[in-house]
């Protein structure tokens, strides 16, 4: 497989020589400037249009960078200003998705101890990834995922690559839409207190998703660059957090076995201690250590859709202040380490107020009890507005993987930039409206693309562009790489196949409207 494209690697023998033999050329500034050289020239995949790429390189890289120089063709041209704490703050926003939200029903499917193994292994696995995707980026000092794919597999690898960052973010931002479409009707009707809502419009989600979409996430969307998008991160990673405080409450004070509010329209039921012994004895009160069942194949996906990153890294490593590539992995360690903990702490005490009658979408359990309860209802308008305001942020990345498909040598145009968000947006409204559940697109997404960025593009990335002078094929290093991307199709054909038994048997709530 290695042997594929000597032309290619003669081609660019020279630059990549400077950078090789000290094994970290992204650490001295001559060499990335050196092997960076090179980068314009794939841009457009043909040498003698260098112009052309170059002056498309702004629409490639602008929004990560913040570059405005046309003539721009090296990373190390852009200086990174971003502090260690903050890349850690971004680092961290990226991975916290609205995964979160359905963590604790995976916990119930799970089991508390299978779930924190599979959570566990999910973070190691996602660290040492994000280090494959750093060692490759250093040798060839590229700091863009596609252009890695190129560099790797030529133009396959780079539509590959392409391709899974646009399911990847489009499954991100369906799930997102799709938390607007089914909270924001029970956030209006609990504001209006209607108890028995009449079919009125603004009750209808599928309205109400179009009106956000319209009215907030296309204008963020039109933006030339992420860098006012910025301000948001901070701003939802926080909503998030008070989603997690929120969730550790609740705990102690819903009483199990919980009473459905449809039972009992007095909420009196609410003052009932969570100490009260007969609950304690009630089997359905239990928390389970270990549990299999037809829902556990969503499991998997669930978490490993919780992880993904990847494509965010790189633009984050560019950015960072005095970047090497130890400095960028402690920044993902640390990211990694947080979101873990809360990712953890929600899906557990998520699990520990409702155990087996948690449903895929945490929130709507709540609601369940008490449709007025004023600490949820505060919960529900923070993550809309995180989920909302992230929307823009993941659609930036999948346009540059459209531009790079399909426009590889345009320059920058605002009625095709305004277009590709466009036609996204409508596209992701009309999945999210005729999409059953949130399930389906977790699942089918997170065990198709997700294992892709996260296992196996980073390893046969990395087994190809590192030299065979610094590291031969059968190095303890490369083998592990090969594993680790042999984890990656295990993983996909395994949860693809639960999901397709589970969907033929009619068992799955996402089978419905499949």
């Amino acid at each position: 497989m290695s042997e594929e494209k000597p032309a290619e690697t003669a081609e660019h023998g020279p630059a990549e020589g400077n950078a090789i033999p000290n094994g970290k050329g992204h650490d001295s500034g001559e060499d990335i400037a050196a092997s960076s050289k090179t980068v314009p020239a794939e841009d457009g995949e043909n040498p003698h249009r260098t112009e052309n790429a170059e002056a498309n390189l702004p629409e490639n890289q602008e929004f990560l960078s913040g570059v405005d120089d046309k003539k721009t063709t090296r990373f190390t041209d852009f200086e990174g200003k971003t502090s260690f704490g903050m890349s850690v703050f971004n680092l961290g926003n990226a991975i916290m998705g609205s995964g979160i939200l359905g963590l604790a029903y995976a916990m119930a499917n799970a089991g508390v101890v299978l779930f924190l193994l599979l959570l566990t292994v999910v973070a190691v696995l996602s660290s040492y990834s994000i280090h494959l995707l750093l060692k490759c980026s250093g040798i060839v000092g590229i700091r863009a995922y596609e252009q890695l794919g190129y560099r790797a597999f030529g133009t396959p690898g780079k539509m590959a690559a392409g391709i899974a960052i646009t399911l990847q973010n489009i499954g991100a931002m369906s799930s997102y839409l799709y938390i607007v479409k089914y909270e924001f009707p029970l956030v209006i009707q609990a504001f209006l207190k209607l108890d028995n809502p009449a079919g009125e419009w603004y009750m209808n989600g599928n309205y109400l998703v179009i009106i956000v979409s319209i009215a907030v996430i296309l204008p963020l969307a039109l933006m030339k660059q992420l860098g006012y998008l910025g301000y948001t991160s901070g701003f939802s990673l926080s909503c998030m957090v008070f989603f997690l405080i929120a969730v550790i409450y609740k705990k102690f004070n819903v009483p199990c076995p919980f009473v459905d509010f449809a039972f009992n329209s007095t909420a009196s039921v609410m003052n009932v201690s969570a100490k009260d012994p007969e609950a304690e004895a009630d089997p359905a009160c239990i928390p389970k250590m270990a549990n299999l069942n037809s829902q556990t194949a969503y499991t998997i996906p669930i978490l490993a859709f919780a992880f993904v990153c990847h494509p965010e890294v790189l633009p984050i490593y560019t950015e960072l202040r005095n970047a090497t590539k130890k400095k960028m992995q402690h920044v993902a360690n640390i990211s990694i380490a947080v979101m873990y903990i809360m990712y953890f702490l929600a899906a557990l005490f998520g699990y520990l107020t409702f155990y087996g009658k948690v449903e895929a979408e945490l929130l709507h359990t709540y609601s369940s009890i008490d449709p007025y309860d004023t600490l949820i209802l505060c919960v529900r308008v923070a993550v809309l507005t995180a989920v909302t305001l992230t929307v823009p942020i993941v659609l930036f990345p999948v346009r540059r993987a459209i531009q790079q498909m399909m426009f590889p040598n345009k320059t920058f145009y605002w009625p095709r930039h305004i277009a590709i968000a466009f036609v996204l947006l409508t596209f992701i409204n009309l999945l999210v409206i005729f999409a059953p559940n949130i399930l389906g697109i977790f699942g089918v997404i997170g065990a198709t693309s997700a294992p892709c960025l996260i296992f196996i593009f980073p390893a046969i990335f990395y087994i190809r562009i590192v030299p065979k002078e610094e590291e031969p094929l059968r190095s303890p290093q490369k083998i592990l790489a090969a594993c680790f991307a042999g984890l990656g199709f295990l993983f996909m054909i395994m949860s693809l196949s639960f999901i397709i038994i589970d969907w033929t048997s009619g068992t799955s709530k996402a089978a419905s409207g499949h």
